[in-house]
């Protein structure tokens, strides 16, 4: 027999939420259990919200962020965990949820199968490709290291750098696991690479991203790809040293090099100063061996060539020879040549006689008379010939003068400036104009007004007087035109 209905409790909603709740959790207060993880969603506060599912059920779940931090790898959707923690509700929307206290990788498996199709899609983007690859600088000025600081791998770096060439190293501090070395890592290879040439903070000529050994887990934080793509996009040629020599990170392919070790990527970056100066010293020493024996072989050359020259003595002799001939033969040929120059002096002197020189005026004067009197005629002749020419060619040019026609009759008319008139229309009432006759120039002023149209031929324009002023009698020689 059932109880009566007013005997059953009655429970407010909140009330049965929380037993549910405690219940639940003090039945399920720890559990461990394995699945695979889907939907994953890390929220701004940094709170990671995803599911745990198997083919059958799923089970929504939670990692506080204090949890997340303290992954080892970044959760993914797709990858098998095992998961501890605690079974609780969620009284706001009637579901139960696991609070993920730690969770694993299901083995080794799953973060490989994981990696395997990450670098496969990586791969097909073209990230690995060897094309992309650029040559590390033979000498750097300037290593940027990207590591952690409190490790031993930064301290192994610059020991090795010393050793080998020492340089100016610039660490970029940063987490090498945990959840958020993936970014910080990220972050590091694009600040180097985001400095300018010649800055406060000298660019980076290469970079090392190291880390040192540990499982899987330890180093996934290289092999995501918010790293990988920092790696291939870095414009300064890049040095991987994750892990040990066997341990293979995906940032390893997206890199330019792949270092062995930490210290690998220290012997990779600079050459051995040592090894340097003993390669230039023997260089200098091949140099001036060189040097020496082509010295040498000139010298044996000149030699040689010396040999077959004659002695200076011997170009001498002959030319000495023919000096002392040529000395000998000088002064008699000194003496020859004066007493022909004194030869020639006496009979130019026989010629200078008083009696000569003025025969010799006399024919020359008597010879420039004669010639004098047969050029005057000739001149005169030219001359009227000329006259008469010049004389004609006057005559026609009188003939064309616009002086020939002011004696007919004509008028020259000028305006103030000296231009001719051509036309009544270019004169106005009151301009001043010059008349010039055949005998004499007159000044006179335009009056009436001027004809729309030249006059006909049969009434031409008047000139007649203008009146004096009683007041003031015109100057002499000026007139009116009418």
């Amino acid at each position: 027999m059932s109880d009566a209905p007013g005997n059953i409790h009655e429970f407010s909603v909140s009330e049965l939420a929380g037993a549910l709740k405690r219940t639940v959790e003090d039945a399920f207060g720890h559990v461990r259990v394995r699945g695979e993880l889907g939907r994953v969603v890390v929220a701004k506060s940094g709170h990671v919200y995803f599911d745990v599912k198997d083919e059958r059920s799923v089970i929504a779940s939670i990692a506080w962020k204090g949890t997340a931090a303290r992954f080892r790898f970044r959760p993914e959707e797709g990858l098998e965990v095992v998961i501890e923690g605690r079974l609780s509700t969620y009284p706001g929307r009637s579901q139960y949820q696991l609070i993920v206290e730690s969770m694993e990788p299901a083995g080794a498996g799953a973060l490989m199968a994981l990696l395997e199709e990450r670098k496969k899609t990586l791969a097909a983007e073209g990230l690995f490709d060897t094309a992309r690859k650029k040559p590390l600088p033979f000498l750097p000025r300037t290593i940027g290291v990207v590591t952690s600081p409190t490790g031993a791998v930064i301290r192994d770096i610059l020991h090795r750098l010393q050793d080998r060439f020492p340089r100016h190293v610039i660490l970029w501090p940063v987490l090498v696991q945990g959840e958020q070395a993936a970014e910080q890592i990220a972050t590091a290879i694009r600040g180097f690479n985001a400095l300018p040439e010649g800055g406060r903070v000298p660019r980076p000529d290469v970079l090392i991203v190291a880390r040192g050994g540990g499982s899987i887990e330890d180093l996934w934080s290289f092999n995501e790809e918010i790293v990988v793509r920092a790696a291939a996009e870095s414009t300064i040629p890049l040095i991987s040293a994750v892990g040990h020599e066997t341990d293979t990170t995906l940032i390893d392919f997206a890199s330019d090099r792949r270092a062995p070790t930490p210290t690998g990527a220290a012997e990779m970056a600079v050459p051995v100063r040592a090894e340097l100066k003993a390669d230039i010293d023997a260089l200098g020493a091949r140099l001036v061996s060189a040097l020496s024996r082509h010295i040498e072989r000139r010298r044996t050359e000149l030699r040689g060539a010396a040999r077959a020259l004659p002695r200076p003595a011997a170009l001498l002799d002959l030319k000495r020879q023919r000096f002392d001939t040529i000395a000998d033969r000088l002064d008699p040929a000194l003496q020859n040549n004066a007493a022909g120059k004194r030869s020639r002096l006496l009979v130019l002197q026989a010629g200078l006689k008083p009696a000569a020189l003025k025969r010799d005026i006399r024919q020359k004067q008597e010879r420039l008379a004669d010639r004098g009197a047969r050029l005057t005629p000739a001149l005169e002749r030219i001359l009227q010939r000329e006259t008469r020419a010049l004389d004609a060619w006057g005559a026609r040019l009188a003939s064309l003068s616009h002086k020939s026609v002011l004696r007919r009759g004509f008028v020259l008319v000028r305006k103030e400036d000296g231009q001719l008139v051509r036309s009544g229309q270019a004169l106005d009432s009151g301009d001043k104009v010059e008349l010039e006759f055949a005998d004499m120039r007159r000044s006179a002023i335009v009056d009436g007004e001027t004809p729309s149209s030249p006059p006909p031929a049969a009434k031409p324009a008047a000139v007649k007087p203008r009146p004096k002023p009683r007041a003031k009698p015109p100057a002499a020689g000026q007139g009116t035109l009418f």
